[in-house]
């Protein structure tokens, strides 16, 4: 069984008093992310990413960045996907995990490198990182007729924390979570990492056949970055909420391309960053 926590002896102070006693710890290994495919008519293999991130939902985290990354576009472009080499010593966990792409499935790993130093420190500017959103194949939102209450979405917060087993254990991961306009939560994942929470959230709806999610939201602890708000729109999610701030060019993104953007969502009090006419 895959291990998401670990058991530690810490020292706790409180005030004047100093105690041993027993927590336990989020895990965080690394991932590679190896993709196999065709090219020029012969099969190889290439590394295209190694994250940080809580063991388990391998799978669906590998599927869904590479979706949200538009190197697949449907589940039929995957033949397999497995863990490869040997376990870890104890049994736990591998860190290795292969992705292999049916014949035919056309792949652009520079493009996937281009991303990857746009959204990068490197000082790349903000139209660039939009470019190469456009570039990946998303498009505006058409006006649609999805609302979202603001009754349902004061109660998501409470929902959200409710259903972190492994945070309540831990109080050291992320979450995220797609939900229904009724605000039934259909997916969730835990992870150190909040892109990797979403991208295990979209791997699974893939999995589901539950893409393009026209008819979900998503719900993330934590701020909401462009690269969370960039999943969202390949993900075909008409809106993403956050619990805490979004960042300026999640705003251009939001808006840009139709998406409601939600920020500082905190019981009955939140702001709307675009697209407010989908909250009824």
């Amino acid at each position: 069984m895959t291990s998401t926590s670990q058991p530690i002896t810490i020292s706790q102070v409180r005030g004047a008093a100093q105690q041993s006693r027993e927590d336990r710890l989020a895990i965080e290994e690394p991932l590679e992310i190896r993709l196999g495919y065709e090219r020029d008519g012969t099969r190889t293999e290439a590394s295209i990413s190694i994250t940080m991130r809580t063991p388990g939902n391998d799978a669906e985290l590998a599927t869904g960045f590479l979706f949200t990354e538009a190197i697949i576009r449907e589940l039929s472009d995957v033949a397999f996907v497995k863990p490869c080499g040997a376990p870890a010593p104890d049994g736990g966990n591998t860190n290795v995990i292969r992705v292999e792409l049916e014949a035919g499935v056309d792949v652009d790993l520079d493009r996937l490198q281009r991303h990857f130093y746009t959204t990068s420190s490197c000082g790349v500017c903000g139209k660039a990182s939009l470019d190469a959103l456009r570039v990946a194949g998303a498009s505006s939102r058409a006006v649609d007729d999805t609302r979202f209450s603001r009754q349902m979405l004061s109660a998501l917060p409470d929902k959200l924390r409710a259903a972190q087993a492994i945070f309540a254990e831990t109080g050291g991961l992320h979450a995220a979570a797609a939900f229904t306009s009724a605000g039934d939560i259909a997916v969730l994942h835990e992870d150190v990492g909040r892109h990797n929470a979403v991208d295990k959230v979209v791997g699974d709806l893939l999995t589901q056949g539950r893409l393009p999610a026209s008819d979900l939201g998503l719900l993330v602890s934590g701020r909401a970055s462009f690269e969370l708000m960039q999943k969202a729109v390949m993900a075909g999610m008409p809106l993403l909420a956050a619990v805490s701030a979004p960042s300026s060019l999640a705003v251009d993104l939001a808006r840009e391309f139709n998406v409601t953007l939600v920020g500082f969502l905190r019981g009955e009090t939140f702001n709307i960053y675009a697209a407010e006419e989908r909250i009824s």
